[in-house]
């Protein structure tokens, strides 16, 4: 799809990478321009997750691109990124605003050497604004933006995602901020910048319960135990069996009756879901303990009550339909060896995008990008020698 687009890669950690990745699993020629120690995401690893070394937060944001390591505070190394942006369609970055400036690569300096460039700034809280300094990270920006708020019992301390779902989404919002300004360009010729923000995607991620209060005022209180959410009416949520957890949505006070009987489900009507919310949560916890989750799976079934299992990581994988939809892939990485990753999330014609490479070693494609730029072998060498770029890079050793 995008055969011919040529990206520029200047970000680490999580919310650039991640965008970077979506526009390279379509076949843009992404090139990850990196330190010669490597980008941050290669020395760290949640979980402590390395394999032979490898890190697997890198592997899992940055495959299908290559990696150009360069060190940008020589003169020669930015003549090098200014021959590239010349013939480049995007850059990406997710530095801290004013970096990019300092280098010598803002928005302004790079759109009057190539107008047709799309430049993607990925930030914590935006460009310009009180919050400049603050750091920009998921767990920040789940706690300020409100999310934090939302789930959870009530008296218990915030409860954050266990996930990092702003970084994820900010990365789907950049890419299609690209994606929109490569479009538009086909018309005009000519270039944009494109901003997203973790602040801005973690309100957009609450844009049903945030618009209800900013209309109607405060959500309801969070409910104990704690219910899925703090606008739907009840039942809402996971629920205990006598032997586990099943999850119940949207369902209707009728249907309440015909699963779990007469008594007390009987006296409510579908209003008294939403004025009564937590009576009738109550009445569901209780109700829900007389069977187990296989049992209940089955009534539920009979009565047509939205129902789901609540699964821990060893069933998802598991999953038949995660199985038949092709989300988790095997790639074969030349240092790690076999690797369990997600696989691009769209289906193009019944297929998701092949993953034409492993995520790249430090300065692998270092030569091979300069030779495409039109330096020979002597003045590469001459580049390696003054330690501008780095080639191949050894495999990183274990963290500590």
């Amino acid at each position: 799809m995008f055969n011919g687009v040529k990206v520029l890669s200047f970000t680490h950690f999580l919310q650039g990478p991640a965008a970077v990745q979506m526009l390279a699993d379509l076949g843009a020629d992404v090139i990850k321009i990196e330190p010669p120690k490597g980008a941050f995401e290669r020395h760290w690893a949640g979980f402590d997750s390395f394999i032979e070394g490898v890190s697997v937060f890198f592997m899992l944001g940055n495959r299908n691109q290559r990696s150009l390591s360069i060190d940008l505070r020589t003169d020669a190394a930015k003549e090098i990124v200014l021959r590239m942006v010349r013939e480049a369609d995007v850059l990406i970055e997710n530095y801290r605003p004013g970096v990019m400036k300092r280098l010598g690569f803002d928005y302004e300096t790079l759109k009057a050497i190539n107008p047709r460039l799309i430049y993607c700034s990925c930030t914590g809280y935006g460009s310009d604004g009180p919050y400049l300094e603050r750091p920009g990270q998921d767990l920040l920006l789940q706690c300020m933006s409100g999310l934090a708020m939302l789930s959870g019992e009530d008296g218990a301390p915030p409860t954050p995602v266990g996930s990092a779902i702003v970084d994820q989404h900010a990365a789907m919002l950049a890419a299609f901020g690209v994606v929109a300004a490569m479009y538009e360009r086909e018309k005009t010729g000519k270039g944009k910048l494109i901003e997203s923000n973790l602040l801005n995607a973690a309100l957009d991620l609450q844009i049903e319960p945030l618009t209800y209060y900013l209309n109607k005022g405060p959500l309801w209180k969070r409910s104990s135990p704690g219910m899925g959410s703090r606008f739907h009416p009840a039942p809402y949520g996971a629920y205990r069996t006598s032997d586990g957890w099943i999850a119940i949505s949207l369902t209707s006070a009728d249907k309440l009756v015909k699963a779990f009987g007469a008594e007390p489900f009987a006296r409510y009507t579908d209003r008294d879901q939403i004025d009564k919310r937590d009576e009738v949560h109550q009445a569901v916890c209780a109700a829900m303990l007389r069977r187990t989750t296989a049992e209940w799976e089955a009534v539920f079934k009979e009565c047509d009550v939205w129902n789901a299992p609540v699964n821990d990581y060893d069933a998802v994988e598991r999953d038949p339909q995660v199985a038949f939809n092709g989300m988790i892939m095997d790639v074969e990485h030349p240092v790690a060896g076999d690797v369990k990753l997600l696989s691009h999330p769209v289906r193009y014609d019944g297929k998701a995008p092949e993953v034409t490479r492993a995520p790249p070693r430090v300065g692998e494609h270092s030569r091979e990008v300069l030779a495409e730029l039109g330096y020979g072998p002597a003045e590469i060498d001459a580049l390696v020698n003054a330690k501008v770029i780095k080639p191949m890079a050894e495999p990183l050793a274990r963290a500590a």
